[in-house]
């Protein structure tokens, strides 16, 4: 183990990568059969062919990823503030592996900072060095813990990290209890023998997190050693990215701990269809730690009443005049969500243990034809944006006040869909979507994929495992209406065809119910990996990297361009980013480049031709992007990317009032039933044709 947590800057991609959820798994009660788990080894093709039942059980080999919810059998304590915190400065980035800094408190081997969880720990001090500091950052935080934890042997105490970006080992009171790779999805270790094996009342918890990229990492990177000591310190390196926004590092979402019976309910896995006006969901539940339990499955709509229910670890509810899933704007009462509450009861040695799980659902279908998207049915047309979870000194840390403000945007806006760009959001953005009704392309990190290097056999192992932590978290939202793998990757290179064709056949696999894509921005021709997705998304930006400023030259050069995409695959269509940067406040008329009329002449002009296709095979539109956001410095970036409609402090460009204008009257045309509609934050919209 020694070996393999000793890794700096300079030998991280040398080290092996050994990525382990739990540090001790037990053996899963399945409510499936030997043969079923056999059929798992099948090709892609039988699995998608079997629908829900077969994803429900490849994921549960994995073991599940339930949100910590409290219930009465169920507690949690978050471990947010602040943390004792230091960066390991010295010239390999490895003397808190060589002294062994997480034996002892953190402050007893050197000096420390106090820093926020959660937040990037990049942008918090004055330290120029710690903003663009590449290598191991070390974690460290006291946690005292109820009576009832450390004592009831009947109790299971899990560690739950949000994100920890990029690589994250973990020990509970010098103990090394779990690794993670991968910066944007949660991870977990059962620390129950650790915190109840004395007189304990409180645990000491140490993270070490290397923020180093490598081109097997997702987002891909390279470190460039400088040798030119003419010019450059020895030893000096820096990191090179191949994606337009800042490597934010550290524990960017909650720690917490969370606590279980010992024989409990590890995972649900829904999928729900509608037979004329009666849902239906197909539910499959895992146990762990008992052979002898009952399970009883209750449905309940939003005001409480029982709908339906079940016994057992599978089986089907069906629920008369079902209120369906609705985006937002679609329907008179979109976002409808029932609760599926689950009960277990089980007999151990020590007597009756009981578990509780409450797990929202929204019954809805998601299909795609040759030249629409359905959702219940339904074309559904995309009018959205981009994201990023950036904002100011938090960098990427989850931030309750930022995200509500930013969900009152998107509805003032009209918005009815984002693309998580580009990687996963946080699970509450999650759940705020399921909520409110907006629809979500969800997002692997699979950006900056530019390199040979990055098409290896190691690169798309590590992929491949990322798609089943983003399926095995996501699963049950129905916001999420379709996976996307990757932004923008070299998918002209020769190893890209046979590379998204295993990705995304492992990702029908995984959940057959929601179609899968990839960004490109590769020419039509040219694309690899184009063939294998459901939805063409395509990112383009005409009269912006190139014929600078002439925006007469637009309307033609995009409609080519969904002429071309779509007379090759006869697939629907997504304008999956479009925009110019725009500085605040400056002013142009005629339009010049960076000002505020530019960025809305450009917009009109993609616009028009928008109207035009969104008649026949194009499904959406999402603006590049929501809100100016950080990247790293170079003379083409003043103080970031300024693409937003909205600054960085969430401020109104005039872009902004041009989509929201654009936005609400699609609303009002696509909305169904036939309907006006009316804004419902903040202020009725002047669209209520």
């Amino acid at each position: 183990m020694a070996r393999e947590a000793s890794g700096g800057a300079r030998d991280f991609a040398r080290r092996p990568v050994r990525l382990q959820r739990r540090s001790e798994p037990s053996g899963k009660r399945l409510a499936v059969s030997c043969h079923e788990r056999s059929m798992l080894r099948g090709p892609a093709a039988v699995w998608a062919a079997l629908g829900p039942l077969l994803w429900a059980c490849g994921l549960a080999l994995r073991g599940g990823m339930l949100y910590p919810r409290e219930s009465p059998s169920r507690e949690r304590k978050e471990l947010n503030g602040l943390w004792s915190f230091r960066a390991d400065f010295s010239e390999n980035r490895r003397q808190g592996f060589e002294q062994q800094w997480y034996r002892t408190p953190l402050r007893e081997s050197g000096p420390t900072l106090d820093m926020p969880v959660p937040s990037s720990f990049n942008d918090v001090g004055q330290d120029r060095q710690l903003r663009s500091f590449v290598g191991w950052v070390w974690y460290e935080r006291e946690a005292t813990l109820p009576q009832r934890w450390t004592q009831d042997l009947g109790t299971r105490v899990v560690l739950r990290i949000g994100s920890a970006h990029y690589y994250a080992i973990v020990w509970v009171n010098g103990v090394h209890v779990a690794e993670h790779e991968g910066g944007h999805l949660p991870f977990e270790a059962d620390i129950s023998k650790l915190v109840q094996s004395g007189p304990l009342a409180s645990c000491r918890i140490t993270i070490a997190i290397n923020n180093t990229l490598t081109p097997h990492t997702l987002p891909p990177g390279t470190i460039l050693y400088q040798t030119d000591t003419s010019k450059y310190p020895k030893g000096y390196f820096v990191q090179n990215i191949n994606f337009d926004f800042f490597n934010y590092a550290g524990l960017h979402r909650p720690v917490l701990l969370y606590t279980t019976p010992t024989t409990y309910i590890d995972d649900i896995t829904i999928s729900t269809s509608v037979n004329q006006d009666t849902g239906l969901v197909d539910y499959q539940i895992f146990v762990e730690g008992g052979e002898h339990f009952q399970l009883e499955v209750r449905l309940l709509d939003e005001e409480g009443k029982v709908v339906a229910q079940g016994t057992g670890g599978r089986g089907q509810l069906q629920v008369p005049n079902a209120h369906l899933w609705w985006p937002y704007l679609m329907h008179e009462h979109p976002a409808y969500l029932y609760s599926l509450e689950v009960r277990l009861t089980a007999q151990t040695a020590a007597g009756s243990v009981s578990d509780f799980y409450t797990l929202p659902v929204g019954i809805r279908t998601v299909a795609v034809t040759e030249h629409q998207f359905l959702i219940n049915g339904k074309p559904f047309y995309f009018h959205g944006v981009n994201k990023h979870e950036d904002a100011d000194i938090r960098g990427k840390g989850f931030d309750w006040p930022l995200l509500v403000k930013d969900f009152n945007l998107l509805r003032w806006l009209g918005a009815n869909a984002f693309r998580t760009s580009h990687y996963p959001y946080a699970e509450e953005v999650m759940q705020l979507c399921d909520r409110y009704g907006i629809v979500v392309i969800d997002e692997s990190p699979g950006v900056g994929i530019v390199l040979v290097e990055s098409y290896s056999n190691v690169s798309l192992q590590h992929h491949l495992e990322v798609m089943e932590e983003l399926v095995r978290r996501d699963k049950n939202h129905p916001a999420v209406v379709m996976w996307s793998v990757a932004n923008e990757p070299a998918s002209f290179l020769k190893p890209a065809g046979y590379y998204f064709k295993t990705l995304i056949a492992h990702t029908k696999a995984l959940d057959p119910s929601r179609p899968v894509t990839f960004v490109t921005n590769s020419n039509y021709e040219a694309d690899l990996g184009a063939p294998y997705v459901d939805v063409i998304c395509v990112n383009s930006y005409y009269s912006w990297y190139h014929d600078y400023g002439h925006m007469e030259v637009i309307q033609l050069q995009l409609a080519t361009q969904f002429e071309n995409w779509y007379r090759t695959y006869q697939k629907p269509i997504i304008q999956s980013e479009y925009g110019a940067d725009t500085i605040a406040g400056f002013h142009q008329d005629p339009p010049l480049m960076f000002s505020e009329e530019y960025q809305k002449g450009l917009l009109e002009q993609y616009h028009l031709v928008l109207d035009q296709k969104r008649k026949e095979y194009v499904v959406g539109e999402l603006i590049w992007n929501f809100a100016d956001f950080m990247t790293n410095q170079s003379p083409q970036r003043v103080m970031g990317n300024k693409k937003g409609i909205f600054t960085r402090q969430r401020q109104p460009k005039g872009a902004a009032f041009l989509l929201r204008e654009r936005y609400w009257k699609l609303a009002n045309e696509t909305r169904y039933p036939w309907s006006a509609v009316k804004s419902q934050c903040l202020e009725n919209s002047p669209f209520t044709l």
